[in-house]
């Protein structure tokens, strides 16, 4: 029992101590499955996750979170003690979206084909585009463009995007083609270009305060093991997270190159790399590369779940569970003093 301690604290924090002023007024996400709150629910598409047993942790039951509970943004919201989660745009009202929105789609991409063997998603184009919509609708309520920019430079932007270009672009050869047409350099290289474009839309539209979540090791998830772990023979498939550590590091470089160049710029880069390299077995993860739901394959409706939940580390084959979340988020959080720094870096 000692080994699950460090999470059963951290639920005791979120639920009595995470309390007092918001530490800012307004949120803003993008990103895809493992922020996605329910935008893709009316969307034509596979990945959905507006079903039993998704949500079988959280206290409103399915809501199109890929997760058995909270995702690590809604962690975060908690930790910032905001008043509520943050709402998918696909509903939020013109009186909610003052406190923020979150845009994030599940298999969304950088790339506006990554993931389109699901079905419908909203790209990180779409996504901004989005976004740009919000800022109207924002500049109504508050009455002037300067009002909404003021507004907007107050709040917190989390991105966290780039994981799919991997795994359901690069390393699915037998529906992408960009494996054959790019080395992990090149590819990392194109991603990046495209990213540093849509962040400088990001920031052309009022955020300022903008923390980017780095891509975390997916050579780990239960899909890349069911894919290629006979060919690493080892629990994480190593030549991925080389792969995906050449983008953390033309990210790392990025987020430096917005901050020297954008005026009153507070880019700050999230290493979700090394947020997740820790002792599992110390906070009580006896399961590592298998899904609560699915395990190696997609959840689907009514699949019958796993009940030792905080002893997985994935919900299904691509997302964590809220356990995990929950570190990741804290790991994240402690990590940044003060709030916004100009790196939000967490080195283990």
């Amino acid at each position: 029992m000692w080994r699950v301690v460090p999470v059963l604290l951290l639920v005791f924090y979120l639920q009595h101590c995470a309390h007092g002023e918001p530490e800012v007024p307004c949120y803003f996400i993008f990103g895809d499955s493992l922020s996605d709150s329910g935008n893709n629910n009316k969307l034509v598409t596979l990945g959905r996750a507006n079903f039993p047993p998704n949500g079988i942790d959280f206290p409103n039951g399915p809501t199109g979170r890929f997760c058995n509970g909270r995702t690590i943004v809604d962690v975060l919201a908690e930790l910032l003690k905001l008043e509520d989660y943050i709402p998918p745009y696909a509903t939020v009202s013109d009186y909610r979206i003052l406190q923020g929105a979150n845009f994030a789609s599940g298999s969304s991409g950088i790339r506006d084909e990554t993931g389109r063997h699901y079905g419908d998603l909203i790209t990180m184009k779409e996504q901004l585009k989005n976004y740009q919509i919000a800022v109207s609708r924002l500049t109504n309520i508050l009455g002037n463009d300067t009002a909404a920019m003021d507004h907007l430079s107050k709040c917190l932007f989390t991105v966290g995007i780039g994981s799919h270009d991997y795994i359901n672009n690069y390393y699915l050869p037998q529906l992408y083609p960009t494996n054959s047409e790019y080395t992990p350099v090149q590819y990392a290289s194109v991603l990046i270009n495209q990213y540093f474009q849509q962040l400088k839309t990001l920031y052309k539209h009022g955020a300022r305060k903008v923390a980017i979540l780095g891509l975390g090791r997916l050579g780990c998830m239960p899909l890349e093991v069911g894919l290629y772990g006979e060919v690493a023979d080892t629990e994480c498939v190593e030549f991925i997270n080389d792969a995906v550590q050449i983008f953390n590091d033309r990210l790392v470089r990025l987020v430096d190159g917005l901050n020297a160049n954008l005026t009153d710029a507070h880019f700050t880069y999230i290493n979700m790399s090394g947020i997740q390299s820790f002792d599992a077995a110390a906070f009580g993860f006896r399961v590592r590369n298998n899904g609560c739901c699915g395990g190696q394959l997609p959840c689907l409706p009514f699949s019958v779940s796993c009940s030792n939940r905080t002893e997985h580390i994935y919900w299904d084959f691509i997302n964590p569970t809220e356990a995990a979340n929950m570190i990741y988020a804290q790991r994240a959080y402690i990590s940044q003093t003060p709030l916004m720094p100009t790196r939000w870096i967490y080195t283990p």
